[in-house]
């Protein structure tokens, strides 16, 4: 079965330049309805208005620390079943750990390639 690329993408990230590199790696995988947002507030907005696909996430953009964010997302009915990246320019064992179980169903370090995202999001929907 082939992947909706229609599909919403929220794109979570307080740097707009590192908004738009996502987004454009995200287009070049073929997903075009792409959504950003610069805060987890905006990020929570966003997710009321539009029913996402794939959130695509900043670990440590705020006010909310990611743990947080992710927790309260999969408390929410309606955003439980959210597929989230989460991305971040630490890596190391123990962040990964906390991030899985906090409700991500992948993590990314930055900086990162098309062919890396595609893998990922390939991972998660199937083929495309």
């Amino acid at each position: 079965m082939a992947v909706d690329k229609n599909i919403y993408v929220l794109i979570v990230d307080d740097y707009q330049t590192m908004r738009g590199v996502i987004r454009n790696l995200v287009n070049q995988s073929g997903f075009h309805n792409t959504i950003e947002a610069a805060t987890t507030d905006e990020a929570f907005e966003k997710l009321k208005e539009h029913h996402c696909g794939l959130v695509i996430f900043d670990w440590r953009t705020g006010p909310m620390a990611g743990e947080d964010f992710l927790k309260t997302m999969r408390a929410d009915p309606d955003l439980k079943d959210t597929r989230f990246i989460v991305v971040s320019a630490e890596s190391n064992d123990e962040l990964t750990a906390v991030i899985r179980k906090a409700g991500a169903a992948d993590f990314i370090a930055k900086p990162f390639t098309q062919a890396t995202l595609k893998k990922t999001m390939t991972a998660l929907f199937g083929s495309f």
